[in-house]
């Protein structure tokens, strides 16, 4: 995720991602100025057509593609914002219950400290990988070989984890380390890493309907390739430039939209999962270590 300073005007307008979105569209750009240019040549100079006329479909065509893409940038902006608040949510919970069990569990036992502190802070680490289709494990703290092994070998991280931190809370109440008033105030935070991967899937897995992303991407074209219809009488060649920059604009809008509508990936507007979870271990380590 960029970071960056909204009150600088400067920065923004001549930001380096201007020409990324621009280096991605090149070929589009110069397939839309070609034709532009070639249908000005036809029209004006070989045809001689003259139209002193307005064309008032295109008006008519900007007003409802303008409204496609709100409601476009909109749907994956609201992806976009729940996957962050779903994280927001996943902080509070790893602190909340590394509080509770700093709480709950005797000082001396310097061990079960140990287990919670590093697999507390593995639930994020394992969420984000799962969610990129990862299958990384260097990143992850290993209590034990036992333990490394269900790790490794499941298809489902998160979930095993998760299993693990209930079989050692379970254990430590049968042993009678915790209530059962205790249990059931531990057993929230857990539940709540279920709740939370369950629906970053359900947001990884539904993507815009393809009847809606492909009608989109087909008017944003159709549009882009009329466009010198409305223009070559008053500019003439000076429409290439027109038309160019209004492709430019529209089409960015949906290239940003794609990008944020899947929220857990690598690109450079997707979430600071990687940030996060550096955040969420180092707040873990500090609860859980006593001296």
């Amino acid at each position: 995720m960029i970071q960056y300073n909204p009150r600088s005007w400067l920065s923004l307008i001549f930001d380096v991602y201007s020409r990324y979105v621009i280096k991605m569209l090149f070929p589009l750009m110069f397939f839309v100025a070609a034709f532009t240019a070639a249908f000005c040549f036809v029209v004006v100079d070989v045809l001689e057509w003259h139209y002193s006329g307005t064309i008032a479909f295109h008006s008519i065509l900007g007003v409802i593609l303008g409204l496609f893409l709100v409601l476009r940038t909109n749907t994956a902006y609201d992806r976009w914002w729940e996957g962050r608040k779903l994280w927001g949510g996943l902080v509070n919970d790893t602190r909340q219950l590394s509080i509770r069990l700093d709480a709950f569990l005797p000082k001396n036992m310097k061990e079960e400290r140990t287990f919670f502190r590093k697999m507390i802070s593995n639930v994020p680490f394992s969420m984000k990988e799962h969610l990129r289709d990862s299958i990384m494990v260097g990143e992850l703290d290993f209590v034990n070989e036992e333990y490394k092994e269900r790790i490794i070998r499941s298809k489902h991280r998160p979930n095993i984890i998760n299993s693990i931190l209930y079989e050692r809370i379970m254990s430590l109440y049968q042993t009678g380390v915790f209530t059962g008033e205790q249990l059931f105030l531990l057993d929230k935070e857990l539940k709540g890493f279920t709740d939370i991967i369950g629906a970053c899937e359900r947001i990884k897995s539904t993507p815009i309907p393809y009847s809606y992303s492909m009608f989109i991407k087909k008017f944003l074209f159709i549009y882009s390739i009329t466009l010198p219809v409305s223009f070559i009488w008053d500019f003439g060649y000076w429409s290439v430039a027109i038309v160019l920059l209004t492709f430019y604009f529209l089409v960015s809008v949906e290239l940003i939209a794609e990008e944020i509508e899947d929220p857990f990936g690598s690109d450079i507007n997707d979430l600071p999962l990687n940030e996060l979870c550096v955040k969420i271990k180092r707040n873990v380590f500090e609860i859980l270590t006593k001296e």
